[in-house]
């Protein structure tokens, strides 16, 4: 079972917008086990949409369209859609109704004609209730292909997909399961993971794919298989699973999969005990504390972040003593471990992070080479912090310095 996801507009085109609505679709029909032949953004241009409609028709069994489905008179997804299956847009008198009820709760603005025109859809289609917006998605076949048209808006097409899209798919196909597991790899490069797995990797069975993923301070570890028994295919996979853990057992992680990133291993894992953690960031910028704090429930174990950025912040804010700052430079391991301590005590956790270090491209006020981090973790019990060299990209050494503090932040938690 094939799929080509279609994302409609000029503006991710120019890179004005990013296209994320992509990868959930990829992800969600993934599960389902309809597997995506081919991601196609086209510009707000009525004979470019036609073609890629064209195509899609010939290659795939589903596609899903996003984006284009607006009022003004650039989102011509709509009638282009109707134009392609010989067809008219007539009015929906129940998203209709949806557009006055959303207007009347939410909107204080006058309900204009083109808001009202929003309810017009092709009459050979099957609405998609949009309960979150004005635009409905609509499902239409022909051929015996499926064409799925879905708001750009990513909250509403979200919805649409778990609640409309995804039952009505599994309702009219027959699916084979598609199984990806993602071993999470931490402190193995590419290469030298490639070597150490070589043999069991030669071995692997033809029908389980594997795939390397370097990211950053961490790698990714895909297998991927597919049939029509769910039972065999994961009992398969985790044979292959339970065979190469051995060979890195040191280094490995979790699974990716499982929504088993670092950060929420590292959550998991102090809940369980009843632990807490605060940061102290100054080159890596509060980006820990943003991936603790994007996921549900993070301030049960979550308790604070300095992001003492300016040296006299260090002072200032987290007490570091001016002579050690002096004596050792702001980018030093004694300064890490200071500011470690510091936040601590500050919001009393069971444990710290914090990072100093020059992520460039200048060295700032230490003399310490750019890419050089010194990282720390605090424990009721001790301090203690890593030098690290991550190049010379300021990006690269901000978030492969985030991914080393979570290492060496979950190996302490793991002792206990």
């Amino acid at each position: 079972m094939l799929a080509e996801i279609i994302t409609i507009g000029d503006e991710l085109l120019i890179g004005q917008v990013l296209d994320t609505n992509s990868g959930f679709i990829a992800k969600a029909l993934t599960k389902i086990g309809v597997s995506v032949y081919q991601i196609t953004s086209v510009q707000d241009d009525k004979t470019h949409i036609l073609k890629a409609f064209k195509d899609a028709e010939n290659h795939v069994d589903i596609v899903i369209i996003t984006g284009g489905l607006g009022p003004t008179k650039d989102d011509i997804t709509k009638k282009t859609i109707a134009e392609y299956f010989n067809d008219t847009l007539v009015l929906d008198e129940s998203v209709l109704k949806n557009i006055k009820e959303l207007w009347k709760k939410y909107v204080r603005q006058t309900l204009l004609q083109v808001n009202l025109d929003q309810a017009y859809v092709p009459s050979k289609s099957k609405v998609l209730m949009n309960t979150l917006g004005t635009a409905p998605g609509m499902w239409m076949e022909k051929n015996n292909k499926v064409f799925v048209s879905l708001p750009g808006v990513p909250y509403e097409m979200e919805a649409l997909m778990e609640n409309e899209v995804i039952p009505k798919i599994k309702e009219k196909f027959h699916c084979p399961f598609i199984l990806h597991r993602t071993l999470l790899i931490y402190g193995l490069g590419e290469s030298t993971l490639a070597a150490r797995i070589e043999a069991w990797e030669d071995n692997l069975p033809k029908h389980i794919k594997l795939a390397y993923l370097p990211d950053l301070g961490r790698m990714r570890l895909r297998l991927s298989s597919v049939g029509f028994d769910e039972t065999l295919v994961r009992l398969d996979v985790q044979q292959q699973i339970d065979a190469v853990l051995p060979l890195i057992q040191e280094a490995f992680f979790g699974f990716e999969d499982e929504d088993d990133s670092i950060e929420n291993i590292i959550a998991k894992q102090l809940t369980k005990l009843g632990k807490t953690v605060a940061t102290a960031e100054s080159c890596t910028g509060g980006k820990i504390a943003e991936r603790f704090t994007k996921n549900a429930g993070a301030s049960s174990y979550f308790k604070g972040s300095v992001i003492s950025y300016a040296t006299q912040s260090k002072i200032d804010v987290l007490g570091v003593s001016k002579d050690a700052i002096d004596a050792n430079s702001v980018v030093s391991a004694q300064v890490a471990e200071a500011m470690a301590t510091h936040v601590q005590e500050l919001f009393k956790t069971d444990y710290a992070i914090a990072t100093t270090g020059n992520a460039g491209p200048t060295k700032g006020d230490s003399n310490e080479e750019v890419g050089t981090i010194y990282i720390a973790i605090a424990t009721k019990n001790k301090v203690f912090s890593e030098k690290f060299m991550l190049g010379n990209h300021r990006v690269k050494v901000i978030n492969k310095g985030a991914n080393k503090a979570f290492e060496m932040l979950l190996k302490e938690i793991l002792k206990n």
